[in-house]
């Protein structure tokens, strides 16, 4: 069967792309003349991982996004040269490559866009300029050899990035029990996460930006939505009307040191687009190794899993500029341990040892959770609206419901 028109080829698409991850995205997402080589990928890997690439050799991308950890460096907000502390919670690098813009905010559009624009910033790896970088790298001997031969010419900054891009675009993952699971192997995960999935995609309301399917198989929106998070420490107002007056328009690199480095940085993806709908709103990150990258949220606020059910669970803080999706939940305990075991079944294969001690960790900490509100939960104060229902996971096994196992199928036989 020829495929649809507007489907894109896959000629390109590495064969060993791993369970849960389409060559239709992958297709989507890399475009043909950014398909990394080896070389790309090795150069990459090196600049990553090289903290001279900082302006005092102490901070690299790897300082931020540790590869062993989940990507992540598991602090509330990263720390840069000079042990400055920013005001973003690092975001993991595992299937950026999918992401329709890049950072917390989307100020950057791209892969190599996004890995330009932390070596540059005063917080996190304080060079001056691309063309200071540029100088110290081309000192490197092994720098000099290593463009000429993978670019055909010297350092520069442009294929620097690109090089990044290309390691990053390696870092794909699925594989995840719940992949094997939604393709039919009923044992994958267990009766928690099964529950679980049912509360997900009803009473939990998750899917409404998290939806995992064949079209969205990275359980994001890529959308960006005030969930209250930031509500609580400004006045959003006030600092909306202040930053109006700082921002300049189009210009990335005041946008980044704002987002990174001042109080504007709760303001969101307004400081990108000037728009009041996006004051405070943050993009809906992936749920696939959730497990691996607490803290959670934009500012690194939320300690566990289960803290971040507690958000939810009773409707996140209340602000002018609330998301409409946000109301109470209902859920009980028992719901929240759920819901937590199958955000923990989107754990990469790989990560599974890493998954588990992260999970056991979490549960030693269930019971200190200051975000906990059950009387809002269950609606005995406030008004934030009725629960959704739960749906029937013995009426309708998940692992058979047809529309993400046919697509996949369809699609290289995944």
């Amino acid at each position: 069967m020829n495929p649809a028109p507007d489907v894109p080829s896959t000629a390109y698409v590495p064969k060993d792309l791993p369970l849960g991850v389409s060559p239709v995205l992958y297709a989507i997402s890399v475009p043909a003349d950014r398909v990394p080589t080896a070389a790309q990928i090795a150069l990459g890997d090196k600049l990553f991982n090289d903290k001279r690439l900082s302006a005092d050799d102490s901070t690299s991308c790897a300082t931020c996004h540790d590869p062993k950890a989940g990507f992540v460096d598991h602090k509330n907000t990263s720390e840069g040269i000079r042990k400055q502390k920013g005001q973003r919670n690092a975001p993991t690098v595992l299937n950026a490559m999918f992401n329709a813009t890049q950072f917390w905010d989307g100020r950057a559009a791209t892969l190599e866009a996004q890995a330009k624009l932390p070596i540059l910033n005063p917080v996190e790896m304080g060079q001056k300029s691309p063309e200071d970088v540029v100088a110290k790298v081309r000192k490197i001997p092994e720098y000099v050899d290593a463009f000429k031969s993978v670019f055909g010419r010297d350092v520069n900054y442009d294929d620097l990035a690109v090089a990044i891009a290309s390691f990053e675009r390696t870092q794909f993952a699925g594989d995840a029990p719940f992949d094997h699971f939604i393709m039919g192997e009923e044992n994958a995960i267990d009766a928690a996460a099964k529950r679980g999935w049912a509360l997900f995609n009803g009473k939990g309301r998750c899917n409404t930006c998290h939806a995992g399917n064949a079209v969205s198989p990275l359980f994001s929106d890529q959308k960006f939505h005030n969930i209250g998070i930031a509500a609580h420490k400004q006045d959003f107002p006030q600092l909306a009307r202040e930053a109006v007056s700082i921002v300049n328009s189009g210009d990335q690199k005041q946008i980044d040191e704002l987002a990174i480095q001042s109080k504007f940085s709760e303001l969101g993806r307004f400081l990108v687009t000037k728009q009041v709908n996006d004051v405070g709103a943050f993009k809906t990150p992936t749920l696939r190794n959730v497990a691996l990258t607490a803290p959670y949220m934009h500012d690194g606020s939320l300690p566990t899993l289960f803290d971040v059910m507690d958000h939810y669970n009773k409707g996140g803080v209340p602000n002018p500029y609330l998301d409409g999706g946000m109301q109470r939940l209902g859920l009980t305990e028992p719901e929240i341990d759920d819901l937590v075991a199958f955000m923990a079944s989107l754990t990469s294969a790989k990560f599974a040892a890493f998954g588990k001690s992260e999970l056991a960790r979490m549960n030693g900490l269930k019971n200190t959770r200051p975000n906990r509100d059950t009387a809002v939960a269950m609606g005995k104060k406030g008004d934030l609206g009725d629960i959704a229902p739960t749906p029937d996971i013995k009426a309708k096994n998940p692992a058979s419901d047809g529309v993400f196992g046919e697509f996949v199928l369809t699609d290289g036989g995944r």
